[in-house]
């Protein structure tokens, strides 16, 4: 196996990075590292500084869960791989799923590494946390934001990474009527909500998954003018690899007009074909992107593992109760009896419930990487073709799911208490907004009377 030191350190660079990896970018010229990435296993502030092969291993609970697949896994980062390889990669397809494979790097690497990014991370994420500099992998993989050998400039690739989220409403039983907002905007929407009066975003977007997931093409267009015009971190562009519109590690600024100025001018280097010195182009690569997620059907593969979730959080979290065999505190909370019927399943049926809604939870919170190259009138192409009448031209393009990692177990209450969060502040916002205009209705009346 590979082993990456102090003296290779200096050839990867920061490309972005999550909750939970931090990913970097290969600016070498080893063949065997060009047009790859790493990803790279955070350590959190509040984290144990224990060795990683100590530290990481999964708990029994957890092992309830995915013994069959991930038994074996020693630590958390291995555990996570091979989460990826066999738990996802049969449910999304080997065709869209990139599993990597594990690297060994030295302490002196990572140490390297993690001087070398700070400049470039956004500053509350290195308030955050920083590289786990106690790894002894770490997991290579494709850079999907380009084609395979098309690293060179002569060779354009540009590339979109979507964060599509949760795709459907839910109808569960278990959901309370207080909550029944739920049946009817989405997720995504009312976290929006949270996330404004929270001072998290600027401003609202007006993108809903349910228009990504809708099937029809005017909806999938929509939604992706949406997620453009407020990138926030669910929206990022990539030329040849180099973001050119959203942000690496945080929040995007919101498409004002000298940000879509710069990135019209940036397609010139993508679309070579000029309908004029005043054409725009902005609008052929949305078409584009557009086109892919219609004609690919990328997102009927992502929607059914999203719906492994068919009791939703309120009602997988008392399945969760009885997995790690606690006393429900949910249930403590409701004032519920403890013969209730929510923990009257069977304690296999319970394990199932809570292991389909941790997948359902990556596949709701993974990011779609769709990569495009000019296809040549007569040339024979490796992957899907899409032809975009606008421009008379056709592009290759591939789409690849990134950002698998596995969901943690004992975070079970912190979901529920989010997701409960989120529908009681936007139900209550909504009320108040209704007795405004009520009341704002009846002045006006009363001055026409």
């Amino acid at each position: 196996m590979v082993e990456l030191g102090d003296v290779e350190a200096a050839d990867w660079i920061y490309r972005g990075e999550g909750g939970l990896n931090i990913v970097l970018a290969y600016n070498g010229s080893s063949p065997n590292f060009i047009g790859k990435v790493l990803r790279v296993r955070k350590l959190k502030c509040n984290e144990s500084q224990a060795p990683a092969a100590a530290a990481a291993v999964l708990s029994d609970h957890e092992l309830l869960l995915w013994k069959d697949e991930l038994g074996p896994a020693q630590t958390k980062d291995i555990a996570n791989h091979m989460y990826a390889h066999l738990v996802l990669c049969p449910l999304l397809g080997s065709k869209h799923v990139d599993a990597g494979v594990r690297v060994l790097v030295t302490k002196e690497f990572l140490e390297l590494v993690h001087n070398g990014v700070l400049l470039q991370r956004p500053s509350w994420r290195v308030d955050n946390g920083g590289v786990n500099t106690l790894l002894d992998s770490v997991i290579l993989m494709s850079d999907h934001s380009i084609f395979p050998h098309a690293v060179h400039e002569e060779q354009v690739c540009i590339s979109v990474e979507i964060k599509p989220k949760c795709g459907f409403l839910p109808t569960s039983r278990f959901i309370r009527e207080e909550n029944a907002a739920k049946r009817k905007i989405s997720r995504f929407r009312m976290h929006q909500i949270l996330k404004s009066h929270q001072g998290k975003i600027s401003q609202i977007s007006e993108y809903d998954p349910l228009d990504m997931f809708s099937g029809s093409k005017g909806r999938v267009l929509k939604s992706v003018k949406d997620l453009f015009l407020t990138p926030q971190n669910n929206f990022r562009v990539f030329l040849n690899g180099q973001l050119v519109l959203g942000s690496l590690g945080g929040e995007a600024d919101d498409t004002d007009t000298k940000i879509a100025e710069a990135f019209e001018y940036t397609l010139k280097a993508f679309f070579k074909a000029d309908n004029g010195a005043n054409s725009m182009h902005t609008p052929d690569f949305l078409q584009l992107v557009a086109g892919a997620i219609s004609e690919s059907g990328i997102l009927d593969l992502l929607i059914k593992v999203q719906k492994l979730d068919v009791l939703d959080i309120e009602g997988a979290i008392h399945a969760y109760y009885d997995v790690v065999s606690q006393p429900c505190a949910v249930c403590r909370e409701l004032q519920l009896p403890a013969t209730n019927t929510f923990h009257s399943v069977p304690f296999d049926e319970s394990v199932k419930i809570v292991r389909n809604f941790l997948i359902s939870l990556t596949a709701k919170d993974l990011s779609l990487m769709i990569s495009f190259r000019p296809a040549p009138k007569g040339d024979k192409h490796d992957g899907d073709v899409l032809y975009l009448e606008s421009l008379d031209q056709s592009f290759e393009y591939k789409a690849s799911f990134i950002d698998l990692d596995m969901k943690p177990l004992d975070k079970m209450p912190y979901y529920y208490k989010l997701d409960q969060e989120i529908v009681s502040f936007y139900t209550r916002t909504m009320k108040s907004e209704t007795l405004y205009q009520d009341e704002s209705s009846a002045i006006e009346d009363s001055r026409h009377g």
